[in-house]
């Protein structure tokens, strides 16, 4: 087989699967779904860059890897199920889970709600647990390596994992992994540990929890610094959860309660009910990293050691340490109060009603003008994944909108499959919606008015949905968190609704641009 410039394969096949499409691309390797003859199981194919092995050394180190992974048998852990470490084009074959990452199902439809989030914070370390139960470490434990299989999350992409006493992966020079979910020993060039995937987790946890990377956004050195420090933001997350990640987040790692201590707690709250939670013993006040400053620029190296002068715990504004002091367990209350779930409901409804009524005045615009308005939508949505992952990588840059505009005619034709299949699925389901109108007799405009409420819910609601829910929410979330702006929003939405519902009643359905309505008699009241 012959390659790309970029190592990737210039055919549809490699090592005898059929790639589907793409679903991913990293520094690794890119991924494919893929599926190996017409009936085979999909599965997620990384094919290795070949930079990545490029020699016997690294081919033989990958081959024992790749045989201490399939030992994996979780089911948190989209494990390994083929792989040719010694193959033209290395490649490795997960289990395929559909669904979103975890970084994007939060930039979609914002932090986990405390229910949830305590599911995935057991799940997640279940899956960590599995992990280090046949000898290996995963090492890159991050947002976009979490996959959402409906609430559960899935860890994947084993790209930097390795066997805990096996020689690092790494090149000289090379720093492999994600700044702000690397623990501060990696950055100094020390060996992994389970410690290590213990910091990871909990950053994880905290991106889960509060919407924004625990250690911030920006350039990577700086990123890395607060990493090395200790200093990071959990504010959001219950309370006594944010005192076990922060404890995780401790810079030295035998501070940094063990994944067994976790799981004591995590466990009779998610995983396993009927057992009851048992403290962890209390951590001592971690101590201040030790700066080495060949691993770092000398100015910050010099800036962390003024801010050594502060005996402050990490993350924290007081200098007394945290513990674990963990016996007992009360629900956190819900961060959105009732009321303004209400009126996010409510407004929703109005608009709702408002499509209904358009329908019921205007039935080939409005829904015309409905699916021009979700691929908008998901295409936006699309543009600002894409856009979001870029500044976690490498920070916000005076180009970004820029950049955003040039790739806005890509993501319009990258949501046209999407937008079609959720389309369809709707269309479908405002057909059935006129076929018990019409077996139950209802005048023409009632019968359009439910088609196009039922439209309407149907797109909300839908297969790839999310990609629509979350830039309405961003508009509706706002107005239903002060009264006064959501009063003016309903009256609005139902003023319209209302003018439409007026003019069908009085003048019938305008089929424009059709010349008349169709052949199909729904009996007039």
């Amino acid at each position: 087989m012959t390659t790309s410039p970029a190592g990737g394969p210039s055919a549809r096949t490699v090592g005898g699967y059929t790639l589907l499409s793409q679903l991913g691309e990293g520094g690794m390797g890119v991924v494919h779904l893929a599926r190996r003859g017409p009936a085979g199981p999909r599965v997620a194919l990384k094919v290795l860059r070949p930079h990545i092995v490029g020699d016997q050394e690294a081919r033989r180190r990958l081959e024992r890897e790749v045989g201490s992974l399939r030992r994996i048998r979780s089911q948190w852990v989209a494990e390994i199920v083929d792989a040719d470490p010694w193959a033209e084009i290395p490649y490795v074959a997960t289990r395929y889970v559909p669904g979103l990452s975890l970084h994007d199902l939060v930039i979609e439809e914002g932090p986990l709600e405390p229910g949830d989030l305590y599911w995935l914070a057991g799940c997640l370390a279940e899956g960590v647990a599995s992990v280090h139960a046949v000898g290996v470490l995963h090492r890159d434990v991050k947002p976009s390596n979490v996959l959402m299989e409906g609430r559960t999350p899935i860890l994947i992409d084993f790209g930097l994992a390795r066997v805990a006493d096996d020689p690092k992966l790494t090149h000289t020079g090379w720093l492999l992994g994600t700044p702000g979910y690397l623990a501060p020993e990696i950055l100094y060039g020390e060996d992994a540990t389970a410690a290590t995937d213990v910091h990871s987790w909990a950053a994880t946890v905290a991106y889960a929890g509060t919407g924004h990377p625990p250690f911030g956004r920006g350039p990577s050195m700086a990123i890395m610094d607060r990493v090395r420090r200790g200093q990071f933001d959990l504010d959001g997350l219950p309370h006594d959860l944010r005192e076990v990640v922060a404890a995780a987040l401790d810079p030295e790692p035998r501070k940094r309660p063990t994944l067994e201590q976790l799981l004591a707690w995590l466990r009779p709250l998610t995983t396993r009910r009927s057992e009851r939670a048992g403290a962890p013993p209390p951590t001592a006040p971690p101590t201040a990293p030790p700066h080495d400053p060949y691993t770092v620029p000398l100015a910050l190296a010099s800036q962390a050691a003024a801010d050594d002068e502060t005996d402050v715990w990490p993350g924290h504004d007081a200098a007394e340490p945290h513990t674990l002091a963990l016996t007992s367990y009360e629900p956190a209350a819900a961060k959105v109060p009732v009321a303004e779930r209400l009126r996010r409901g409510t407004l929703l409804a109005g608009l709702a009603a408002a499509c209904g009524a358009g329908s019921a005045a205007y039935p080939w615009l409005t829904s015309a003008l409905m699916l021009i308005v979700v691929w908008l939508l998901r295409s936006g949505s699309l543009a600002g994944s894409a856009r979001d992952q870029r500044r976690e990588y490498r920070g916000r840059k005076w180009y970004d909108g820029v950049q955003l505009l040039l790739a806005a005619p890509w993501h319009l034709v990258q949501s046209i499959p999407g937008t079609g299949l959720l389309a369809l699925w709707s269309l479908g389901l405002a057909v059935a919606a006129a076929l018990v109108c019409y077996a139950i007799g209802t005048g023409l405009e009632l019968a359009l008015f439910v088609c196009g409420a039922v439209l309407a819910g149907s797109l909300w609601l839908g297969p790839g949905g999310s990609r629509v829910r979350g830039p309405v929410s961003r508009v509706v979330n706002p107005l239903a968190a002060d009264g006064r702006r959501w009063a003016v929003a309903v009256l609005v939405v139902l003023a319209v609704a209302a003018a439409l519902g007026f003019r069908a009643d009085l003048a019938g359905a305008t089929w424009t641009p059709g010349a008349g309505r169709p052949h199909v008699e729904i009996p007039r009241p």
